[in-house]
C-alpha cells in the first residue's frame, strides 16, 4: 500500500476572520464522494435505470436534496472511465449517450454491495452537513440565486471586481456567522 504524502498546507486567518488556504481553488465546496464513491454510485444509478450523464447528474442533486449538484466535468470522466472498464456501455443514438450497464457491471455491483451502503450512508451524512437540519426553502433559494450569480458573472473578472466580489462574500458570511443583531446591540453600536 503506497502512502500518499501531501505538502503542509497554509491556513491563515484573514483580517476577515475567515480561513485562507494556500493555493486553494476557488468555488470549489467540501469534497463530497470519498474516492471511489461517485464511481460505484454512478454505476449503481446506471444499473436501476439506463439513462444520459445529465439525468445521473439531476438524480444525485435529488439525492442531495438540492445542496449539491455534481459538475459535468465530475460525472463525464467517470462515466468514461466506467466504460472503458467495460462496466457501463454507451449507446449514442439520438446524439446523447445513454448509458446501460453490463454484466461484468452488474457483478461488481454485487461483490460490492456493502460498500455500497457505506456511499448511500456517506451521501445521507454530507447532505444533512451540506444542507443543515433547519435551513428555510427560502435561504436555500438565496444560496441557489447566489450560484447562479457567480456562474453568470465568468468572464468580467478583473482585480477590483474581485477584491468587490470577495468582500461582499466575507462580509455577508461574517454576519451570518455573528448572528442576529438585537435592538440593544444596534443601539450600543450607534452610540
Amino acid at each position: 500500500m503506497r502512502e500518499h504524502h501531501h505538502p503542509p498546507r497554509d491556513h491563515s486567518v484573514g483580517q476577515d476572520g475567515f480561513e485562507k488556504r494556500a493555493g486553494q481553488r476557488g468555488g470549489r465546496g467540501p469534497r463530497v464522494f470519498a474516492p471511489g464513491d461517485l464511481k460505484l454510485l454512478l454505476l449503481a444509478l446506471i444499473a436501476e435505470q439506463p439513462c444520459h450523464g445529465y439525468d445521473l447528474i439531476r438524480q444525485i442533486e435529488g439525492m442531495f436534496d438540492g445542496a449539491y449538484s455534481p459538475s459535468p466535468g465530475v460525472i463525464y470522466p467517470t462515466l468514461t472511465f466506467l466504460e472503458e472498464s467495460e462496466l457501463i456501455e454507451g449507446d449514442a443514438a439520438g446524439g446523447k449517450k445513454r448509458y446501460n450497464v453490463t454484466e461484468v457491471g452488474r457483478q461488481s455491483l454485487l461483490d460490492q454491495a456493502i460498500a455500497l451502503d457505506g456511499v448511500r450512508m456517506r451521501i445521507d451524512v454530507s447532505k444533512r452537513s451540506l444542507r443543515g437540519h433547519d435551513r428555510p426553502a427560502e435561504i436555500h433559494e438565496a444560496v441557489h440565486n447566489l450560484r447562479h450569480a457567480l456562474q453568470m458573472h465568468h468572464g468580467r473578472w478583473n482585480p477590483t471586481e474581485i477584491a468587490r466580489v470577495r468582500d461582499l462574500l466575507n462580509n455577508t458570511a461574517k454576519a451570518i456567522v455573528d448572528g442576529p443583531v438585537t435592538a440593544q446591540s444596534a443601539q450600543e453600536n450607534a452610540e
